[in-house]
């Protein structure tokens, strides 16, 4: 039902199974929305117009995508669909409820709300108990200290499937089945709100992950557990299972009492009823809270959408899940299957080869400019894209699809980097996506302590071997040995040229100019390749102190003097000064200790300034002037950029266009 003063939500269900039948008996007992439209691949099935009366049919999901008389689609495809469907229905200017999880791992989550803040429409996943009154009534309970501080919580969602059936998509590993990404949601995101509730916010996310799990023969978890730490030293158990009952009793103990729920995420019942929460004293006695609540299970996450909608927020209040909720949920899910080693086949690179929306790697549109590099054999993109920080091969493919997608084709990467993770994820991507050839590829070795001619060969054939090609495109030493003669580095690198498997410029990470210079005469003097490249910091603040042990700055007026002298491209690292334009920074604020102690000066907050003063004549972000600063260069600098979403990829190229006169890039430098 729905009431009249508002025309209602139109819905769209994209996936008509079980699960959106349910979604369909909220619909019908909302009083915000309307059921108008289901997609299908099977749009011919027997009785599938008998299950969704009234609803219009169409043949495949983008058919209904398209249909204009749907506000907001239900999405309750199998996992791997979900980030696809939602991203899609963004860009078609749709909402979109999506059913847990709502990727397969944070990384698509936030690929999927970038997608939809962009388009200005709503998106939420649907953990349906969570819009429930007892949610909110269990939460005002250990918030308002019923059980004096909260100490530890245990919480599981188990149940016993009749048999292993491969075809089952719980045991289906092509569906990402198991019970982490089906049901152990569930409890983690109740444990993160009681922990949420127990220190006066709408969640907290745990510090520590430790998980196990059985991983049956299909490779999916059949049963697993996990502890988590909280900050507010909070211990919670959680466990779930798809092949083992379990009593699913969420258990809040405190110095007070505990508070007891079953199957906390049937609330009052699918259809209505009396919801029942338990509160035992330490004394035995039992409290017994009664929830009741005639309204439909799904009807909430259905009302709580459609109200949202209406008020053109883009997602939903606590205790619903916003953004940043199911974010943490699913980082915590994350932890727990990475401690596990559970890893989908879909997500390893011989089978996930297409992007986020299963389309194969295309330019887009826009294209990032291009600079020919002396002794690069073709244009390359005016940043490069360095990415350390990602834990696997599907999550850091959000990214690097992007990147090349926006006309990227150059990638910093290191021996060292994650253990070799990195380098081996970069040649996963390279060759599952079939783009080596129009790639440029960084490669850099000798980090401290192995400083040494000889390592280089060596460590140069492991990076090969994970990059899965038989070159590099530019080389770096990563740092400098002052003890050994620049003329052993020379030749050792000078050596890989001749062997074909450096096909470009090499220098030095983190060298200094005397020593870039002595290369630079003994390559000339013996006819060698001389060092042609640098990776040195590069911003518009001076590295007051260096980051890492070895470091080496090339922002003063002596080094920018040689830059322009020599015309030495510069592979710049930092080069936005690694938060020192952003509001982390600032004359009052220290709580940030290597933010303080690399650039806090007054010469470097004047910068800072002038940043801030010409970025709001511009219209754009101090950091964006930063890296336009960098850019602006009468030497050739190539920002190293190191984002971590998409949104911080498409923020850092947004800059790009910028273009700095002379006279204020004096001006944001001098002043």
């Amino acid at each position: 039902m729905t009431t009249s003063a508002q025309k209602p939500v139109r819905w769209g269900i994209i996936g008509p199974g079980s699960i959106a039948k349910a979604f369909r008996d909220g619909l019908s007992h909302s009083q915000t929305g309307q059921l108008v439209a289901i997609g299908s691949r099977n749009p011919a099935k027997s009785g599938l117009a008998d299950d969704f009366p009234g609803a219009r049919i169409h043949d495949g999901y983008q058919a209904l995508l398209d249909d204009a008389e749907v506000d907001a689609v239900y999405i309750a495809t199998p996992h791997p669909g979900h980030a696809e469907w939602a991203i899609k229905a963004a860009e078609a200017g749709k909402h979109v409820l999506v059913e847990k999880p709502l990727g397969l791992t944070a990384y698509e989550a936030e690929a999927i709300f970038h997608a939809h803040k962009k388009a200005g429409t709503f998106a939420a996943e649907a953990f349906m108990y969570r819009l429930h009154p007892q949610t909110k009534r269990l939460y005002d309970l250990v918030a308002g200290g019923t059980i004096g501080e909260v100490r530890a919580i245990k919480s599981s969602f188990g149940f016993a499937m009749p048999k292993f059936d491969p075809d089952h998509r719980l045991y289906s590993n092509d569906l990402a089945g198991g019970g982490i990404l089906d049901v152990g949601c569930y409890p983690v995101s109740m444990t993160r709100l009681i922990a949420g509730a127990a220190s006066g916010k709408p969640f907290v996310d745990p510090v520590q992950v430790q998980g196990s799990a059985h991983l049956g023969k299909s490779g999916v978890d059949e049963w697993a557990a996990a502890i988590l730490t909280f900050p507010n030293d909070i211990i919670a158990e959680v466990s779930c299972s798809v092949s083992v009952a379990q009593d699913n009793v969420l258990r809040i103990l405190g110095t007070k009492g505990r508070i007891e729920v079953s199957d906390f995420w049937f609330a009052s019942g699918k259809e209505g009823g009396t919801g029942t929460i338990r509160v035992i004293r330490p004394d035995g006695t039992v409290e017994v809270v009664e929830v009741v609540e005639p309204g439909w299970l799904y009807s909430f996450e259905v009302d709580a959408a459609g109200e949202a909608i209406r008020a053109g927020k883009q997602q939903l209040d606590s205790p619903g899940m916003s953004w940043a909720d199911t974010l943490g949920n699913l980082r915590t899910l994350d932890k727990w299957r990475a401690s596990v080693g559970l890893v989908f086949d879909i997500e390893k690179a011989s089978r996930k080869t297409t992007t986020i929306k299963g389309a194969k790697l295309s330019r887009g549109p826009k294209s990032i400019p291009k600079r020919q590099l002396a002794g690069v054999s073709q244009p390359t993109s005016v940043a490069a894209l360095g990415f350390e920080f990602f834990p696997d091969f599907a999550s850091a493919s959000v990214l690097l699809d992007a990147f090349h997608e926006a006309g990227g084709n150059l990638f910093d990467t290191a021996y060292i980097y994650g253990g070799g993770k990195t380098e081996k994820i970069l040649g996963d991507w390279l060759t599952s996506r079939g783009v080596r050839n129009e790639s440029v590829v960084i490669g850099k070795g000798a980090h401290s302590p192995l400083v040494y001619p000889d390592v280089i060969s060596k460590q140069l054939t492991e990076s090969l071997d994970r990059l899965q090609t038989d070159h590099v495109d530019i080389y770096f030493m990563h740092r400098d040995n002052p003890d050994v003669p620049v003329s052993e580095f020379v030749d050792a690198m000078d050596a890989e040229v001749k062997a074909g498997r450096i096909r470009g410029p090499f220098g030095g990470s983190n060298w200094t100019r005397e020593r870039m210079d002595a290369a630079i005469a003994y390559a000339e003097k013996t006819g060698k390749q001389k060092p042609g490249a640098l990776s040195n910091n590069f911003s518009l603040a001076e590295m007051l102190d260096p980051i890492w042990a070895g470091c080496v700055a090339a922002s003063d007026d002596e080094w920018k003097a040689w830059l322009n002298q020599r015309q030495i491209p510069n592979f710049a690292w930092s080069s936005q000064g690694r938060g020192f334009f952003t509001d982390r920074a600032g004359r009052d604020k220290r709580d940030d200790e290597e933010i303080v102690r690399v650039w806090y000066s007054e010469k470097n907050f004047e910068r800072r300034d002038r940043a801030i003063e010409l970025a709001k004549k511009l219209g754009r972000e101090p950091i964006h002037i930063a890296l336009a600063y960098v850019l602006a260069q009468p030497f050739p600098v190539v920002p190293l950029i190191g984002p971590r979403t998409l949104a911080e990829l498409e923020d850092s190229l947004s800059a790009l266009d910028i273009q700095l006169t002379p006279e204020q890039v004096t001006w944001l430098d001098r002043g």
